[in-house]
This record gives C-alpha cells, sequence and structure tokens, in this order.
C-alpha cells in the first residue's frame, strides 16, 4: 500500500511540475513599445487608395511611373472611334470637317478650341493639296501635339531648398493622395521631403496624409485639429529647412473657387509660408478630369485667386472626355505637370503631351 502511495505522489508531482512549465511558458511576452519588429505588418490604405500589393512603406527602390500607353481607354474609344469612322469615308467633303468638329467637342475641348483647330487643319490641308482623310487627320495629331508641346512641365525650384509645393482645389478632386504620389516619386530620386497637412479642418485629412507619407517615406507636419491651415505650412518649412528637405509638399483644405472668404485664406497661406525659410515655387491645382469643362471654370478661378503655376488632372483614366487638358492649356495657358491614372501609390505620372494625344486618338492613318 505504501508502495502505491507512493508511485501516486511521485505521478502528482511530475505532472503538476509539467503543467507548471506548461503555463509559464505561455506567459506574454512584454511590448517594446516605439520600437519596430524585423517584420513589419501590413500597413492600411489611406481612404480612397488601394493597398500596395508588392511594395513595402519606406522601399527607396526606386518608383518606375508607368506611362500614358494604353492608360486612357475611354478617351481613345470616344475620340479614336470618331477618327476611325472618319478615316473610313475616304472624302475630304463638308461632312467630313463638321464631323472632326464635333468629335472634338465632344470630348470635351471645348467650342472655340475644336472650331480653332478643325479650321487650322483645313486651311493647312488645302494649302498643301492634301486630298486623304488619313493624311489630314495626321495633320490633326501634328497639331493637337504642337497646341501642347510648348510648357516647362518641370518642378519650378528655388534658389536655396526647401522649394515649397501648395496644393489647391476643390473638395474630392484628389489632393491629398496626389501628394503621397509625388512624394513617393521624389524621394524616389533621392530627394528629402517633408509633407504639411494643411487641410486642418477635413476629418481625418492629418490621418490619410500621414499614412500616405508612411508609404512614401517622408516626414510629415500636422497640428492640432482646427488649427490656423497657414501656421502648420509655415511650422513644416521650417522644419523643411532644419532637416535639410528640398522639398516640401502642402495639402490645404477643399474650397470652392467662388467663395470670397475661402480663397482670401488661401492667399494668406501663401503670403505666410514666403515668410518661411523657403520659397513658394509651385502652386499646383488639382482638378478632376471626370468633370470636364467644369474642371476649366475651377481653373479660372484658383488661378486668379491663387497665382496657379501648374495642373494635376486626376482620374484621367476615368473619363472619355481626356480633351479638357487642351481647354486647360489654351485658356489659361497654364501647363498640366501630372495625371492621375488609377489610385495606387505609382499612378502620377508626368504628362507627356505627345503620348497623350496618340492615346487618345488612336490609329489615325495606316
Amino acid at each position: 500500500m505504501s508502495i502505491v502511495l507512493a508511485v501516486v505522489v511521485v505521478v502528482l508531482v511530475v505532472v503538476g511540475g509539467s503543467a507548471f512549465f506548461v503555463l509559464r511558458s505561455k506567459k506574454p511576452k512584454a511590448m517594446e513599445v516605439g520600437t519596430e519588429t524585423e517584420t513589419k505588418p501590413a500597413l492600411k490604405s489611406p481612404a480612397g487608395a488601394p493597398s500596395l500589393e508588392g511594395e513595402e512603406a519606406g522601399s527607396k527602390e526606386p518608383v518606375i511611373s508607368r506611362g500614358l500607353d494604353g492608360s486612357l481607354p475611354k478617351s481613345r474609344s470616344l475620340l479614336g472611334s470618331a477618327l476611325a469612322r472618319m478615316r473610313a469615308k475616304r472624302a475630304l467633303g463638308e461632312e467630313f470637317w463638321v464631323e472632326l468638329e464635333e468629335a472634338l467637342i465632344l470630348s470635351d475641348l471645348g467650342l472655340d478650341l475644336s472650331v480653332d483647330l478643325v479650321e487650322s487643319v483645313r486651311n493647312k490641308v488645302y494649302k498643301e493639296g492634301v486630298t486623304a482623310t488619313d493624311a489630314a487627320l495626321e495633320m490633326l495629331r501634328e497639331e493637337m501635339i504642337e497646341r501642347l508641346d510648348h510648357s516647362n512641365r518641370d518642378l519650378n525650384l528655388g534658389d536655396a531648398p526647401p522649394s515649397v509645393v501648395l496644393f489647391v482645389g476643390v473638395n474630392g478632386v484628389g489632393k491629398t493622395t496626389s501628394i503621397g504620389k509625388l512624394a513617393a516619386l521624389l524621394s524616389s530620386e533621392g530627394k528629402k521631403v517633408v509633407v504639411a497637412a494643411g487641410d486642418t479642418f477635413r476629418a481625418a485629412a492629418a490621418e490619410q496624409l500621414e499614412m500616405w507619407a508612411q508609404r512614401s517615406d517622408v516626414q510629415v507636419v500636422k497640428g492640432a485639429s482646427g488649427a490656423d491651415p497657414a501656421s502648420v505650412v509655415f511650422d513644416a518649412i521650417s522644419h523643411g529647412a532644419a532637416v535639410g528637405a528640398d522639398f516640401v509638399l502642402a495639402d490645404t483644405a477643399g474650397r470652392l473657387q467662388n467663395r470670397q472668404n475661402l480663397m482670401d485664406e488661401l492667399k494668406k497661406i501663401r503670403r505666410v509660408a514666403e515668410k518661411a525659410s523657403g520659397t513658394v515655387t509651385e502652386v499646383l491645382l488639382v482638378l478632376d478630369a471626370t468633370t470636364g469643362q467644369n474642371g476649366l471654370l475651377q481653373a479660372q478661378g484658383f488661378a486668379e485667386a491663387a497665382s496657379v503655376t501648374g495642373v494635376i488632372l486626376t482620374k484621367l483614366d476615368g473619363t472619355a472626355k481626356g480633351g479638357v487638358a487642351f481647354a486647360i492649356e489654351d485658356k489659361l495657358h497654364i501647363p498640366i505637370k501630372f495625371v492621375g491614372l488609377g489610385e495606387g501609390i505609382l499612378d502620377l505620372v508626368p504628362f507627356d503631351p505627345k503620348a497623350f494625344v496618340y492615346e487618345i486618338t488612336g490609329e489615325v492613318s495606316q
């Protein structure tokens, strides 16, 4: 009996000890605050942006932006299809010129520019004795390229860094995401970038910009909710100068071009920014290409109030009316510097007039 009891005691001791060891081994490790683990969790996409599959936050690999080839199927379908039908007619009669004018207007080039383009091409055709429709359409394409090919589309730089770029526009056009994409592009080229969360009124605007900053591996300066946006931009420029930044990209709240008090605030932001350590070298107006000729009205209002130096045309891949790009440059003489072709971080590309014209016109000759 005593032997049996002894065995039972030994078994209990062994089992209890094992259980105690298992319980201790499952105790969670203390989390180190403010440090990074070797494997970072995937960042959530900011509002309106897709996840970056295959892209690591903070990666210094060069950003290879895709070009315009194949990126504008809707614009190409509208204008390109019309030109293809006209080419098939093989006759340069009055009907041809009327249809050509209509096709350009429907593609949102605007009435005045469409009439002027057709008149210019028609005069060249008669002067050179051209009789084939495909030759006339090729002359149209050359004329369209010439109308866009005169502008300087590089970002303007100041005499001393940081160069300050203000982003302006109405609500919902993609200012914040455009800042994130441009920051990624500049960062991949070895430029040091600071972004300023100058939209202090829209809920979660600063958080959205901060997320894009993490993805672009750049620094962000933000203020309290409802803070004076001019002061936030001023602080960001001062910080950029202190850390040796090449660029400060400043977000601003969306505003309608016909609201004088809001446009006056934009003027104030620029005045205050000019007093900081950098130089405001660009005021980029972000326009939604899907708004068509309404975008031209917005551009006119902002050009007068904010001295706009360039345009970012977003959502160009989602509209059949890409001709608004011609209207903006023809009417306002403001260069389109970048176009948005999607929601990914690589989908902001420098505007290439020749590639753009070839993309929207399709095949005009055989």
